[in-house]
């Protein structure tokens, strides 16, 4: 079973002026001359860790990460002023333009998976490929079986927590009840909600409790951003059409795909990869037997990493 790669530093570290109000963090790292991948975080909110880098042979490829708005190291953190869909697919062409790339890999998990699916509708001809894991095609009943009834059922504990800052009589909106607290006047309200949004996805994100995970989802940086973030998202139906992603699959009929999928994913259950696998018919589906929704579970992690190796193959070594 393969690991991740050696750690590595990186070769390049900027920020990039994406609008008036937004500046962008971004690095390379590997081979300056390798196949420029570039990768997608979660969330949206979540932001970059160097660890990250290390799904991607460096003597291969070019690897690039950035946080995208509001995320990471990205400024003004949390912001969700100009943070749409949109938006950030503005941000990953602007990128690519500023690093002069005509052609790239695009690697996403979770809301990455959305953001390089929508990002390659619309620029096919700019992706090489994409290797997705955890897929989220942000649809109504993906978010209500998150946030609302579904999810609860299995982790009946945890969802106690995530609806405490929530009084009953607001809780037929789970979404839009944490959402006015994230984004209200009041410092206790919306850092109660901020950690009590952020640590259910940690405590959910595993086949079996990593405490290491949850640390990561409920420090308060990581916290604000992810919740404050993915809250305005989501109440703007993650500024997409009802099922756009899986209406415009025809856009990545000459695109290669790579799906990477945990069997017992709690946050974004299988049924999604399967209807995605299922409609676009240059992708292959690989199902984690013994995995939830985080990419470093064992068999996700080695999935990942043959997807890269293989679609380096594919592509050529960029020599």
């Amino acid at each position: 079973m393969l690991g991740l790669f050696p750690e590595i530093k990186t070769n390049n570290e900027f920020q990039l002026q994406a609008d008036n109000t937004h500046s962008l963090y971004v690095e390379e790292s590997g081979n300056e001359n390798g196949i420029p991948v570039l990768f997608l975080h979660g969330g949206p909110g979540a932001g970059c860790e160097p660890v990250h880098r290390r799904f991607f042979d460096p003597e291969k490829y070019r690897i690039i990460l950035f946080d995208q708005r509001g995320s990471g190291r990205s400024t003004p953190h949390a912001s969700l002023v100009n943070n749409t869909t949109a938006d950030l697919i503005f941000d990953i062409e602007k990128i690519r333009e500023h690093l002069n790339i005509e052609k790239w890999l695009l690697f996403g998990g979770s809301w990455g998976s959305t953001l390089a699916l929508a990002y390659a509708q619309d620029y096919p001809e700019r992706v090489f490929g994409l290797i997705l894991r955890g897929i989220f095609l942000c649809r109504s009943q993906e978010i209500h079986w998150f946030y609302q009834d579904g999810a609860s059922k299995v982790f009946p504990d945890h969802w106690q927590e995530f609806i405490g800052p929530i009084p009953p009589e607001e809780r037929a909106d789970l979404v839009r009840a944490h959402y006015s607290r994230l984004t209200g006047e009041d410092d206790i309200a919306r850092l109660s909600s901020a950690k009590a949004w952020s640590i259910w996805e940690g405590r959910t994100s595993t086949l079996l409790p990593k405490q290491s995970v949850v640390n990561f989802f409920g420090a308060t940086h990581t916290a604000l951003s992810l919740a404050r973030i993915e809250s305005h998202f989501f109440v703007h139906n993650s500024f997409l059409e009802p099922n756009q992603l899986l209406n415009n699959i025809n856009r990545l009929s000459e695109i290669p795909g790579i799906i990477v999928h945990g069997r017992y994913d709690m946050v974004c259950p299988l049924t999604s990869a399967w209807e995605l696998n299922q409609a676009w018919r240059n992708s292959v589906l690989q199902i984690i037997p013994d995995a939830g929704h985080s990419a470093f579970e064992a068999g996700i992690v080695n999935a990942l990493v043959l997807a890269t190796n293989q679609m380096a193959g594919q592509i050529g070594k960029g020599d």
